[in-house]
């Protein structure tokens, strides 16, 4: 049985491309190890019982909520802070509770990889074939997402650890999130 050219070319037609991810780190992105930037404040959280500093900046919850608005994308916590994120950092910097990707909380050393790559082949698994941005402050997971297989579209941001998230990245994922079905 052979298919017209018609039939072959309407294959798939009417599908809708799926809809991208932006995945957001919390430690380095959202709350740098320091950051001089106006709009930062710093609070006490205490997951687990244990005791954290956050520097976080409340007007991010609004610009990565408008990002994702724009490319009608999905905010994704991709953090060791996993669904915690949702009560200690989502509040304090005006994002609704997301989901997470489900990264284990123990990587293993002995397996000589870092705590990067270990991250970066959970979200790989997680994401599968979904484009996305991913904010993220470890160099490690950024190159070891390079040799993940079966990835689809997407673009690491590089978020320097001290200063965190800047309207320069946002602006980069913005674009690139623009050009991405056109």
């Amino acid at each position: 049985m052979t298919r017209s050219r018609s039939s072959a070319a309407a294959y798939g037609a009417g599908m809708e491309q799926p809809r991208p991810l932006i995945l957001v780190d919390v430690d380095g992105v959202l709350n740098p190890a320091r950051s001089h930037a106006p709009g930062y404040r710093g609070h006490w959280v205490f997951p687990g019982g244990l005791a954290h500093q956050l520097l976080l900046n409340p007007s991010h919850g609004p610009i990565l909520t408008e990002l994702a608005e724009m490319a009608g994308a999905e905010l994704v916590w991709a953090s060791y802070w996993r669904n915690r994120a949702n009560t200690w950092v989502a509040p304090r910097v005006g994002l609704p509770p997301l989901r997470f990707v489900p990264i284990p909380p123990r990587w293993r050393p002995p397996t000589r990889s870092t705590p990067g790559s270990w991250k970066a082949r959970h979200v790989a698994m997680w994401v599968a074939q979904r484009p996305f941005v991913w904010f993220e402050d470890d160099a490690d997971a950024v190159s070891c997402l390079a040799g993940q297989p079966g990835l689809g579209r997407h673009l690491m941001v590089k978020v320097d650890p001290v200063t965190g998230l800047t309207g320069s990245h946002v602006e980069h994922a913005r674009a690139w999130l623009h050009d991405l079905y056109q």
